[in-house]
């Protein structure tokens, strides 16, 4: 599944992401994306990955040099430790650090080189920053009647600024960045049934929803402070994707809110100090999208990040959520005999989705 278009050629071998958990490394020889080796290094507690903090806030969440050097150090540990010599990485970064939206126009140049002004034009009214600075990138999801579906993402300057200096100090170069859900999304084989993906970590969820090539919902909900800068997303995104009315994003949110129809849970194995009642809102929220939108029940939902499948699905069945049947994106068919740790306390797997997705080109 491939979302966002490639200047040149294959994407790097290399990919690492950027958790607020810490930061993951994996090498893949070929685009079959079967991982060689992985390898992971903790950021440390507090630490906050550069994103878009506002008018009023900066760049970087930490805003101090400490924070740019643990992100370095970690950087440099993870991917020297897949003992990968080439210095082109895919960098997979937050959610939180950019703006993914979905457009509708009605007719887009099929050349890029003309298309990408229209696109930046339009986010112009959309972003909460200067869409004339920011990184820009999109892809053509659906042509049909007269119209054309765009998924948009977009980047604040700085912010990407940050991220490539922290991978150049960490003695390599960005190759390419991608945003961790649309990563996850690249490696997940396409269907014609729709998927429900939840990528859930320490500071944000996402969840999505892709039916065959296409992206029909992106949201993420941040899970601390800056929940406020997330919520913003899915607000510009729906107007853009025609889901006005009862069946928004917003109008569902707000309504299982004020029903409060589920019980809150009190917290799973393995999701010690999560958030665990906003994580099962996030999920409900997108549930009752997909049911409202295709008419049908997921079948089965799919995970990625630090929470992992089995925390997630206890978390939904003790908020009486579901049932589904909840399942890692990564398997130990997709590792490599250097990555054969993985999963059996090494690296958990759902920390390798967006690598793995960042390496299947």
């Amino acid at each position: 599944m491939e979302f966002l278009p490639r200047t040149m050629g294959l994407r790097p071998r290399l990919a690492c992401e950027v958790r607020a958990e810490g930061v993951v490394a994996a090498r893949s020889d070929d685009a079959s994306a079967t991982l060689t080796a992985v390898a992971r290094a903790p950021l440390g507690e507090g630490f906050v990955a550069p994103q878009w903090l506002g008018p009023d806030g900066a760049a970087n969440g930490q805003g101090a040099a400490a924070g740019r050097a643990r992100l370095v150090a970690a950087l440099r540990s993870a991917l020297e430790g897949v003992g990968q010599k080439a210095r082109d990485v895919t960098v997979v970064v937050p959610d939180a650090a950019v703006r993914v939206l979905l457009l509708d126009f009605d007719e887009l140049p099929a050349k890029a080189a003309e298309a990408l002004p229209v696109v930046r034009f339009r986010l112009k009214k959309l972003l909460p920053f200067d869409s004339d600075t920011a990184a820009v990138s999109y892809q053509v999801m659906s042509s049909v009647r007269g119209t054309v579906q765009v998924l948009a993402v977009a980047m604040p300057a700085e912010v990407l600024a940050e991220y490539e200096a922290a991978v150049r100090e960490a003695g390599y170069e960005a190759g390419a960045v991608l945003p961790s859900t649309l990563a996850v999304l690249a490696g997940v084989a396409e269907a014609e049934k729709p998927v429900l993906v939840v990528n859930a970590g320490g500071d944000a969820v996402t969840t999505a929803i892709v039916k065959g090539s296409v992206l029909l919902l992106h949201r993420t909900v941040d899970l601390g402070a800056n929940a406020a800068v997330s919520a913003t997303t899915a607000e510009l995104k729906e107007p853009e994707a025609g889901k006005a009315g009862e069946g928004s994003i917003s109008a569902i949110a707000a309504r299982l809110a004020a029903g409060a129809a589920r019980a809150q849970p009190t917290g799973a194995d393995g999701a010690a100090g999560w958030p665990a009642g906003e994580v099962v809102q996030a999920v409900s929220v997108a549930a009752a999208y997909f049911e409202d939108t295709l008419e049908t029940v997921p079948g089965a939902m799919l995970s990625a990040g630090t929470l992992g499948a089995e925390a997630l699905s206890r978390l939904l069945d003790e908020a009486y959520v579901g049932p589904y049947a909840v399942e890692e994106i990564v398997d130990r068919q997709m590792l490599g005999i250097g990555a054969g740790t993985a999963g059996l306390g090494g690296v958990p797997l759902g920390w390798l989705a967006g690598v793995r997705g960042a390496l299947a080109s």
